[in-house]
């Protein structure tokens, strides 16, 4: 019974593929530029990375510290808040309004001297431009075309 084991825990011993690593690596070595650049950045990533964890741990003191604070005094600062978010509101529709009413403004005055010239010239100037721009496209494509009609007639040709 013995022998029947051995003889069935008898495998064909295995060469380790060593081999096919070695060449592998001796043909595909990275270059020094990628080494240096590993080399150099691992440090710098390392570090970053440290600098973020310790930035959360950080935030996370910060706001252990603060919560019980905003809700001791949560019916003091949430009309704060919303009487500074209000007010900050207020001065930035001041001045959109403000900055609207002068542009309107010059506009008006501009029209009245007459510098940009009436209405109707400036549609006629704006349907002129239309016009020349279109006819340009229009120009391109024939010319698009007509270029890729005598490449393909040219291709076709067997000299």
């Amino acid at each position: 019974m013995a022998e029947y084991q051995q003889q069935n825990l008898q495998y064909p011993q295995q060469q380790p593929q060593t081999d096919n690593y070695n060449n592998y690596f001796q043909d595909n070595h990275p270059s020094t530029s990628k080494v240096l650049a590993v080399v150099t950045l691992l440090p710098v990533a390392g570090t970053l990375l440290g600098l973020a964890g310790l930035s959360l741990v950080g935030t996370l003191i910060g706001l252990a510290f603060a919560i019980p604070l905003f809700l001791l005094f949560s019916p003091v600062l949430v009309p704060a808040a919303l009487v500074i978010a209000g007010s900050v509101a207020g001065f930035l529709t001041s001045g959109a309004f403000g900055i609207t009413g002068l542009s309107s403004l010059s506009w008006i005055v501009n029209y009245l001297r007459g510098t940009r010239g009436s209405m109707s010239q400036r549609l006629d100037h704006a349907k002129r431009r239309a016009w020349e721009t279109a006819g340009n496209i229009g120009q391109r494509t024939t010319d698009v075309g007509q270029k890729n009609r005598n490449r393909s007639q040219e291709g076709g040709r067997t000299t």
